[in-house]
């Protein structure tokens, strides 16, 4: 007879080193502080020296060497070269930073568009790419991308964040094809509106939104606990798609 509490945990992350981008705050450091709960290594980085150091000190203790961060504005090349270089070899990449992006289409500013780009699609784009060419993914490496849910609904006044986001999850669908053939994975997550930093300055707008969603707002912690999902083994058949984290918002 077998004994089922022999088998390994197929959501648990002990053994494997992660790397998650924007972990200073919000989204990011809940997905850190998740991944190492659940048995990761972190390489986490940030702009913020002071909020990265509060980061790393929420990390449980992982199972073997330690965790480190890098302070890094991915949107300059050489400092994205240098957190690529530091980071090692990893089994999973989180892509969570990103900066919002609101305009209405009328007022918008070529810089503002460039700029809103630059962090949310470049930035993740090149920092895959310098990984995947260094050779710094190991076989089976789960890669998941930070989106919006306002890519599939569309958003009044958020066009340039929106355009960013939908690039980012065409992105992803050709690399999943590209790194399948060494069992790795790329995926995105697309919640809806999260509690976090962000917004949570204006919470009168907050309150007003959280109302129109049937399961609540999203906490950070609810985006981390998807993220974890799909960097462990437990999702190995899930490669190319965009999970949505929508609280049950009707789209129309």
């Amino acid at each position: 007879m077998n004994d089922s509490s022999m088998l390994p945990d197929p959501f648990s992350l002990q053994g494997k080193s992660v790397l998650v981008t924007g972990a200073s705050s919000g989204i990011g450091r809940a997905v850190a502080v998740a991944c190492a709960a659940a048995g990761a290594r972190l390489a986490i980085t940030g702009r913020d020296q002071a909020r990265l150091d509060e980061t790393l000190a929420a990390l449980a203790p992982p199972g073997e060497g330690a965790h480190q961060a890098v302070v890094a504005d991915l949107t300059d090349a050489a400092q994205l070269a240098q957190l690529a270089g530091a980071a090692g070899q990893l089994d999973g990449v989180v892509f969570a930073a990103g900066i919002h992006g609101t305009s209405p289409v009328r007022m918008l500013r070529q810089a503002q568009l460039e700029s809103v780009m630059a962090a949310n699609f470049i930035a993740p784009a090149m920092l895959t790419q310098k990984l995947l060419f260094q050779r710094q993914l190991r076989n089976g490496a789960s890669l998941v991308f930070v989106s919006s849910i306002a890519v599939h609904t569309g958003t009044v006044g958020v066009g340039p964040y929106c355009a960013s986001k939908a690039a980012l999850e065409g992105f992803m669908r050709a690399l999943a094809l590209e790194i399948a053939p060494r069992g790795m994975r790329a995926n995105a997550l697309a919640p809806g509106l999260v509690d976090t930093p962000l917004v949570n300055h204006a919470r009168e707008w907050l309150d007003e939104q959280a109302a129109k969603y049937p399961l609540g707002l999203g906490q950070p912690e609810d985006v981390a606990h998807a993220a974890v999902y799909l960097l462990a083994d437990g999702s190995r058949k899930v490669t190319g798609i965009h999970l949505h984290l929508d609280g049950g918002i009707p789209w129309t």
